[in-house]
């Protein structure tokens, strides 16, 4: 861990090693313990953060925080993540400033998912060598609410973050933190300026967030499948180590219009992408939509009154009906899908772990129990929850609420699911307050409706507008 050195003001190299001794601190080779000792350079690497005072800054590593200091400066909330406790006492008395929380853990053993619950979160992380790798992954991995990643790491590694196709440090790791992050080689940072003074030199690199639309779509978990076994063994052909994924390789590389004899480190992000296609078509635009799906058109008590297309029913904003189910696991967590980018309303928003309309001749529990197969592949036992009145927020929809639990595995449907994972309620809780934008509307109020149902214990009959943060549901606004 590259740590760092500051009081409220600037350490120099004497200061940090009386600090160390009078704390206690012999720097451990193990905890990758190098403090920074370069101020003009400490300020530099907060500069290329764009810290501003609406940021949640995440730090790892802060050591004796030279960063810390800048970063407070800024006017930033900050949570400091030390695993020496020696240091983590150290940071508390010399900061006394109530924007800075410092925790005494592994940064392994941190729960990035708790991050959720603030709006623009960015990460400044001065990583250790030893164990850089599972950190980068565990904080980058998709989807993340992190918005900024500024890390501190041996060359080596930040070279490899940041490879291009045709080199040597081209490898599966690059492709998997490029998949959903653009990856930036910001300086070289000489070992001179640590004390102790590590072996090699580090780098800084910048990770930003790619579009979701940026890339085509594709099968996340194939696509790091086949990636994995192509650098598997570097020196070997593709056409012999994904021989089991297709037929006609030379076929397959005309198309793709790559060498049939080409390496894994030849390919770029797009064509292992296309690679990807070949094996596993993806959903294709037409495929994933339904505008001659007819629903019951209703009144505002609820009653049918006529039967309309999809695109009528959408278009005019005529009163409908929908079903969400909510899919726990045993653990509690709550599956929450990602809606698919073909999707005509909420495209790539997070909603109920599956929704959709009730259609003509359908009931509200035979449209719960067939969107369930048909989104995630399975059939349990469903709880009514509660009923949603139709309202602009709910997209003019009746919905019924569902909730039930998983035992097994879920089989997304790539026509309607872009991705998903699994989450406490409390960390929902926290996400649908602080980035309310990021969900479907209607998801927002079923949400709460579920949230209420947990206070009261009743089945109910909601109206959205009844609902706010102040009776024990988040607020939408």
């Amino acid at each position: 861990m590259l740590c760092c050195g500051a009081r409220s003001e600037p350490m120099k190299l004497s200061d940090i090693r009386a600090t160390l001794k009078e704390i206690g601190v012999s720097p451990a080779k193990a905890l990758g313990q190098n403090f920074l000792h370069d101020q003009n350079l400490a300020r530099w690497i907060v500069d290329q953060a764009q810290i501003t005072p609406e940021d949640y800054v995440v730090e790892i590593g802060p050591g004796l925080g030279a960063l810390t200091r800048f970063l407070l400066e800024k006017g930033a909330r900050v949570l400091a993540i030390e695993k020496d406790a020696r240091l983590a006492k150290f940071l508390r008395s010399r900061f006394g400033d109530e924007r800075l929380e410092v925790i005494n853990t592994d940064a392994l053993k941190f729960d990035p998912r708790v991050l959720f619950a603030h709006r623009r979160v960015k990460l400044i992380g001065n990583l250790p060598y030893n164990i850089s790798s599972p950190l980068l992954l565990k904080f980058v991995e998709y989807p993340s609410s992190i918005y900024l990643c500024l890390f501190t790491l041996q060359k080596e590694m930040a070279k490899r973050l940041s490879a291009s196709p045709c080199t040597h440090d081209y490898a599966a790791l690059t492709l998997r933190v490029q998949l959903h992050h653009q990856v930036e080689y910001r300086r070289s940072v000489p070992s001179t300026v640590f004390l102790p003074r590590p072996d090699v030199d580090s780098a800084v690199v910048r990770l930003e967030p790619r579009d979701p639309l940026e890339l085509p779509a594709r099968d996340d978990e194939l696509l790091l499948r086949l990636i994995r076994i192509g650098f598997s063994q570097r020196r070997k052909q593709l056409r012999k180590l994904l021989r089991e994924y297709t037929t006609d390789w030379n076929a397959l590389a005309s198309s793709l219009n790559i060498d049939p004899n080409a390496r894994a480190e030849e390919l770029s992000l797009l064509q292992w992408i296309s690679l990807t296609n070949c094996v596993a078509p993806t959903p294709r635009h037409e495929m994933c939509s339904t505008p001659n799906e007819r629903f019951p058109v209703v009144d505002k008590n609820d009653r049918i009154r006529g039967y309309a297309s999809r695109s009528e029913v959408h278009g005019n904003n005529l009163r409908h009906r929908a079903v969400h189910i909510l899919v726990f696991n045993r653990a509690g967590d709550v599956y929450l899908q990602q809606r698919s980018r073909w999707k005509d309303r909420h495209a790539l928003k997070w909603d109920s772990s599956a929704a959709g309309h009730v259609t003509a001749g359908e009931t509200y529990d035979k449209t719960a129990r067939r969107e369930l197969k048909e989104e995630l592949g399975v059939d349990v036992p469903l709880e009514k929850i509660c009923k949603i009145a139709e309202s602009p927020g709910t997209d003019y929809e009746f919905i019924r609420v569902y909730r039930g639990v998983l035992s097994g595995d879920l089989a997304p449907n790539k026509c309607e699911i872009e991705t998903g994972l699994f989450l406490p309620p409390a960390v929902i809780d926290g996400w649908t307050s602080a980035r309310p934008e990021d969900f479907a509307p209607g998801f927002l109020e079923c949400w709460k409706a579920h949230r209420r149902k947990m206070h009261s214990g009743s089945e109910q009959f909601i109206r959205p507008e009844t609902f706010s943060a102040a009776n024990g549901a988040p607020s939408s606004a």
